[in-house]
């Protein structure tokens, strides 16, 4: 019988190990080395957005023009104007620094309680975050000799600041916690340090690799460094998941009787051939994200795909050969304890354990199982069905109590609509007339309609043809009201008074190009969804030649998400448990998350999904009836999915401790569904539905026969005839879930698993 793709390369892999091993270092360290060098290119501002302010950002930065990072200090007394010299004197101090440019003596509030200071940062904004520190010392000073008075401080440099601080302790915690979180998962399931530690140097290699090819790749497309965080999720969670399918197969096929050779062999033929299908789902799905016309989404596409190939490729390349190399010594290590406990459970298992006491009544009352499934998932997602985005501010992302939220909502309560004003950019003769006249006009409707500050900026650049209006929205920059005066500049005050005026004129801001992003995610949501639905079932349609398998996979996995998008509604937007949970209730879901989690979610389910109905179709085609092989594959799967999922469960929960709302978001909603997908969907809802649907599982119509067909299995080469005392023995090395079932039974079953046994079946 010809082999299949990943049992070729097994083969390869095993046969010239050294190349292998040595093969993966060398493109690791020199991915690693080459990407360090040329640097990774960040996207400009527009690129990142959508809509007529990245067309107005573009007029910018065509001619030119940085708009500089503006800084503000709020200066409060207790009585009016007791604030005035201490504003001053700081005024002065801060133009020493010789940071600043353009600083505006204090404008006193309605109440005479608060001077504002403003200002600009001089260079480019993008960097001045690192240039803006002498200034913050200047505050701080005048902010702790004066304890009578309260001084608070916000503009792009000092947040962005505050934010790269925030951002990079946080993800050293996911970093240094889901690690150490993973390896101590994988040495409850293995037993054994170097089996544990396999998967997770892998994973990590294939991710350091990834940030090379992302680093050159950004010099063609620009990225946001934010990639390098989702990289290292996904591709932390489907490296281990691969090595962990391949390593629990072939050690499984070792306790089984199997020598090193076949047992390498049949891994490679089985978990290798789903590792390959699986993560070219994945791929598939995640260039869904292509089709969501923003740079941010496509950078995300890029990062996801690169790392799960190569996570993929050293699943079915490199660790074949380190397991030839290792042998048996592949369970050096061993934790006595953890393998004890691992005994134990084994022997439940035998004599009916956990799974098989679970699988037994859902295939006896698949109709019951399914029902009951399907409704918890429906009642879960039913929150979603009044989901609201929006793109959270720094209240909402940080909580109220943070000292950037604390600073933002002093000085926008006081002096509304000053951090974050709506910029008018034009293109257009300034020094016409007939533009003076639409300016006068602009700044004359805008101050009738009673929605906009009265601190309106005019500044042109003549020998460019630019021109930029500066205007102060109403509320606090992210609002009802403040959305409600974007809409009345956008689509009453502007066209009305400075169209005909102009050539080009577009308004961009925080608020405009956020709501830009919105509405360009609301669009393209669509065809992301329905590319991944369709390239689903066509993927799975010719992987198993069955179309109600292919359906069934959609059906579940838009079940799994709907789950997480009712989960994530629940908690963060109407705040059910969100106390509990030690977070805060956004009120809002971030306005990327809903297309981030599905396509996420639709790729990473795959893999148990794929893993699960492989082993079904294994035991289909070697004869079992259809309720047989889906209680054999349910019970042969249930461990490694377990720990699979575990491990996902655990790094998405590290990312839901985070500092950051939308962190929280994506972890919470991320490790519910793989929860969810993992117990409630595989073990229950997935084997009732192929119950339910019996031989009907595998119809294909004769239209479609020319599918190629793929073997799920290993055709019998060489029987598993040790006796028994040697099985005993090998069982003692091969890892503790093995153990129990040899001192129970003293049998295993043939390397094409002609006599497979209902016993062997229960060891997981």
């Amino acid at each position: 019988m010809k082999q299949n793709l990943a049992a070729r390369l097994g083969g390869w892999s095993t046969r010239h190990r050294k190349t292998a091993i040595f093969g993966w270092l060398l493109f690791v360290v020199l991915l690693a080395v080459v990407g360090g060098a040329s640097g990774m290119v960040e996207m400009t501002n527009s690129e990142d957005g959508a809509g007529d302010s990245v067309k107005a950002e573009k007029i910018l930065e065509d001619a030119g023009l940085d708009t500089p990072a503006g800084e503000m200090v709020m200066v409060r007394s207790a009585e009016p104007d007791g604030w005035q010299s201490v504003a001053n004197q700081l005024t002065t101090d801060i133009k020493q620094t010789g940071e600043v440019d353009q600083v505006k003596e204090p404008v006193r509030s309605d109440s005479g309680r608060e001077g504002l200071i403003t200002f600009d940062m001089k260079g480019d904004a993008d960097t001045s975050s690192d240039r803006v520190d002498p200034v913050m010392e200047v505050v701080d000073k005048a902010a702790k000799s004066h304890k009578e008075l309260e001084v608070y401080q916000f503009g792009e440099a000092s947040s962005g600041t505050w934010l790269d601080t925030v951002l990079s302790d946080d993800m050293k915690k996911a970093e240094f916690t889901a690690v150490p979180l993973a390896l101590g998962i994988l040495l409850v399931v293995f037993g054994a340090v170097v089996a544990a530690l396999l998967p997770v140097i892998l994973a990590l290699t294939a991710c350091v690799a990834t940030f090379g090819v992302l680093a050159l790749v950004s010099h063609q497309m620009h990225l946001t460094p934010t990639i390098n965080s989702v990289m290292f999720l996904v591709g932390l969670a489907v490296g281990v998941d691969y090595c962990l399918f391949y390593l629990r197969r072939e050690r499984d096929e070792r306790a089984a009787g199997r020598d090193a050779e076949t047992a390498l062999r049949i891994a490679a033929a089985t978990s290798g051939h789903t590792v390959l299908v699986s993560g070219f789902t994945v791929m598939v799905a995640m260039a869904g994200m292509f089709f969501s016309g923003l740079l941010l989404f496509k950078g995300f596409a890029v990062a996801t795909i690169v790392v799960v190939f190569i996570a993929m490729l050293g699943s079915v390349t490199v660790l074949p050969a380190m397991l030839s190399w290792l042998g048996d010594r592949v369970d050096k290590g061993r934790l006595p304890f953890v393998g004890r406990r691992a005994q134990r459970r084994a022997g439940r298992a035998t004599s009916g354990g956990v799974v098989t006491k679970l699988i037994k009544p859902v295939v006896a009352k698949p109709k019951v199982f399914a029902v009951l499934a399907a409704a918890l998932l429906v009642v879960l997602g039913a929150p979603a069905l009044g989901m609201k985005t929006e793109q959270l501010g720094l209240e909402k992302q940080f909580g109220k109590d943070a000292e950037i939220s604390v600073s933002f909502g002093e000085i926008t309560d006081t002096f509304p609509g000053g951090p974050t004003p709506a910029q008018v950019v034009m293109e257009a003769d300034v020094t016409s007339p007939e533009f003076r006249g639409a300016v006068a006009d602009f700044k004359k409707k805008a101050s009738e309609t009673g929605e906009f500050g009265k601190a309106i900026e005019v500044v042109t650049h003549r020998d460019k043809g630019v021109a930029e209006i500066d205007v102060p929205l109403a509320g606090n920059g992210s609002d009802s009201d403040s959305k409600r005066a974007l809409e009345t500049l956008r689509e009453d005050v502007v066209p009305s008074t400075l169209a005909d005026a102009t050539e080009k004129v577009y308004v961009t801001g925080d608020l405009a190009s956020s709501e830009d992003f919105n509405d360009q995610l609301k669009a393209g949501i669509v065809p992301v969804f329905l590319f991944i639905i369709a390239m689903t079932f066509v993927l799975m349609l010719v992987c198993f030649r069955s179309v109600p398998i292919a359906v069934v996979s959609i059906v579940l996995n838009l079940l799994s998400v709907a789950a997480a998008y009712g989960v994530m509604v629940a908690v963060f937007q109407h705040g059910w448990g969100a106390e509990t949970l030690g977070m805060e209730k956004a009120g809002a879901i971030e306005s990327w998350m809903p297309l981030f989690v599905l396509v996420i979610l639709f790729g990473l389910s795959m893999d148990y999904h794929v893993f699960v109905v492989s082993r079904i179709r294994e035991a289909h085609d070697r004869g079992r009836s259809t309720r047989e092989a889906i209680t054999e594959g349910i019970q042969a799967t249930a461990g490694s999915i377990t720990g699979a999922a575990a491990i996902m469960v655990a790094v998405f929960g590290v990312f839901a401790m985070l500092s950051m709302q939308d962190m929280q978001q994506m972890g919470v909603g991320l490790a519910v569904a793989v929860l969810l997908d993992a117990t409630v969907v595989r073990m229950v809802l997935l084997p009732s539905v192929m119950a339910l649907l019996g031989e009907k599982n595998w119809y294909l119509p004769r239209w479609l026969d020319w599918l190629p067909h793929f073997s799920h299995g290993e055709e019998p080469t060489e029987p598993a005839t040790r006796p028994l005392a040697a099985q005993q023995a090998m069982a003692a090395t091969s890892g503790a879930y093995g153990q129990d079932h040899y001192a129970a039974n003293g049998h295993g079953y043939g390397a094409g698993y002609d006599q497979p046994h209902d016993d062997e079946a229960r060891r997981y």
